[in-house]
């Protein structure tokens, strides 16, 4: 999920509805269904959506067991990209983008950017974490079935979610990324998932 004001000034004239109790809250991914002029925007009523819509090919959108492995990995990774993401983000974005983003993210964490960067602090965090990224790429293992998703040879949602996250990481900031896909079940989820990353436009 993606917020600059370039993207509230392309979204909100389309008459979206902002995410949660904030106005400014536009995001991508955002979509418009030309067959029904249908906009909405959020990975996760995008993709019910698209299931509803075109169900074939089926999508696997939502198991208990993947539920769970999306839980763990948010609450894993959540910190990490607080720290460590969220104060580099600003270096790809354009100027325009780069004032809205500075605005809202020092309004929300009441510090500059800048002191929230702590090379020791990430290094800490990387070797407290260091167990829990073996045990959730475990989790990710468990019914793959040798394959490189996380119920076997076809993707579901949460392959998407995983495999998405990591790529918004790597597109910020490469040391970080490498230090996740070193961790298997992260790094087979992701692999598996690049050939259907190849359309990058």
């Amino acid at each position: 999920m993606f917020f600059t004001s370039n993207i509230e000034a392309t979204l909100k004239p389309l008459g979206m509805t902002p995410l949660g109790t904030s106005n400014s809250k536009f995001t991508v991914p955002a979509i418009h269904h030309i067959p029904t002029n249908t906009y909405m925007m959020d990975s996760t009523p995008i993709s019910q959506f698209l299931e509803r819509t075109y169900p074939n090919p089926s999508l696997p959108l939502s198991t208990d067991w993947g539920q769970e492995i999306e839980k763990k990995a948010r609450g894993l990774l959540g910190p990490v990209l607080r720290t460590s993401i969220v104060p580099r983000e600003i270096l790809i974005l354009s100027p325009r983008s780069q004032d809205y983003f500075r605005r809202t993210r020092e309004e929300a964490f009441g510090r500059r950017l800048e002191e929230l960067l702590d090379e020791g602090k990430e290094e800490e965090m990387g070797r407290e974490l260091d167990g829990e990224m073996v045990g959730v790429g475990g989790m990710m293992r468990r019914d793959a079935g040798g394959a490189g998703f996380v119920f076997g040879e076809e993707p579901c949602y949460t392959d998407f979610l995983i495999a998405g996250a990591m790529e918004s990481v790597r597109m910020v900031d490469e040391g970080i990324f490498q230090r996740m896909v070193k961790y298997r079940g992260f790094s087979d989820v992701y692999t598996a998932c690049l050939p259907l990353m190849e359309k990058n436009d």
